[in-house]
């Protein structure tokens, strides 16, 4: 899958694309559905497919700090877009100028210039431009006159209510991974690339591998029975900690890995961290030798639970 970013007009525009827009933050069963869709709008009209998303998400400019914790990183968003077979992934930059684009605007230049939209795939809340003043008819109204389809896929209901990113953060928040599983179609993840550490958990018998979170707020919290695939792992059994280290007076968030028995040097690796089960929250202890008691009683009911 190709990636490019801004308002470039393509330069392979002719005969036009298939495009969706949305944040697809967890790429969950409701933007699944829309990017099914849109691989059958490109495959029927023979057009190249596209994915148009923003960065950083709209909600992180306007609510800075306030925004809600973000599922994917833009990295893993791009790997689960590709794997369904979309051509290109453009890349928007949020800010003031995106910000401010009329409806109308934002038609014309991103839609019309930068892609050459001949179908357009949209969920059927899909709002845009200044002040969210475009919706799926200003949409269709464009389409009628600048030579493209608008397709409104439903939203994708789940246990009565819309499948949606806020009921992924929210079930995730609350330790119901069997609710967030059936909402994203699979294991709720996170992926990073191993840094170095202190190596306090080889001192103390568990040695970790640790992932910088790279987000504003952490979306997981606590300590969780979890799946690790990536560097020769295939969903090998493990307990991780999410949070800040509080008994070693840490600060910056990291995600730390205790894979069962193994033994591998991981760092610089790339891993996969599926969350199959919260645990517990994170708290601080009075001492290593509290910890590590603790330590061990997590591994237990995390084999447990896993059946490893």
């Amino acid at each position: 899958m190709l990636i490019r970013r801004g308002f470039e007009p393509c330069p392979d525009a002719d005969p036009g694309r298939a495009v969706a827009i949305g944040n697809f933050d967890g790429v969950h069963l409701g933007h699944q559905a829309i990017l099914a869709a849109l691989g059958a709008r490109g495959r029927e009209s023979r057009l190249a497919t596209a994915v148009v998303c923003f960065e950083p998400q709209p909600k992180e400019y306007f609510a800075r700090d306030a925004a809600p914790a973000r599922l994917m990183r833009l990295r893993d968003k791009a790997e689960r877009i590709a794997e369904t077979g979309v051509d290109e992934l453009r890349v928007l930059r949020f800010d003031a100028a995106l910000a401010g684009l009329a409806a109308e605007e934002f038609i014309e230049r991103v839609l019309v210039r930068a892609l050459g939209a001949r179908q357009v795939v949209i969920g059927e809340g899909f709002r845009f431009g200044q002040g969210r003043g475009g919706d799926v008819e200003i949409l269709r109204r464009a389409g009628r006159a600048r030579g493209f389809e608008v397709v409104a896929v439903p939203s994708r209901i789940a246990d009565g209510a819309p499948v949606s990113s806020t009921r992924v953060r929210t079930a995730i928040a609350a330790g119901r991974f069997d609710e967030a599983r059936a909402l994203l179609g699979r294991d709720y993840r996170i992926s990073g690339r191993v840094a170095a550490g202190l190596k306090l958990g080889r001192t103390l018998g568990f040695p970790t591998a640790n992932l910088r979170l790279l987000r504003r707020v952490s979306p997981v919290a606590g300590v969780y029975a979890v799946r690790v695939s990536g560097a020769g792992l295939d969903r090998r059994a493990g307990v991780a900690s999410v949070g800040t280290r509080p008994t070693v007076g840490g600060t910056e968030w990291l995600l730390e890995v205790h894979v069962f028995d193994y033994a591998g040097a991981l760092y610089g690796q790339r891993l996969d961290v599926d969350f199959i089960a919260w645990l517990r929250e994170e708290i601080r202890f009075d001492d290593l030798d509290a910890l590590t008691v603790r330590m061990h009683d997590d591994a237990r009911r995390a084999r447990a639970l896993l059946d490893a």
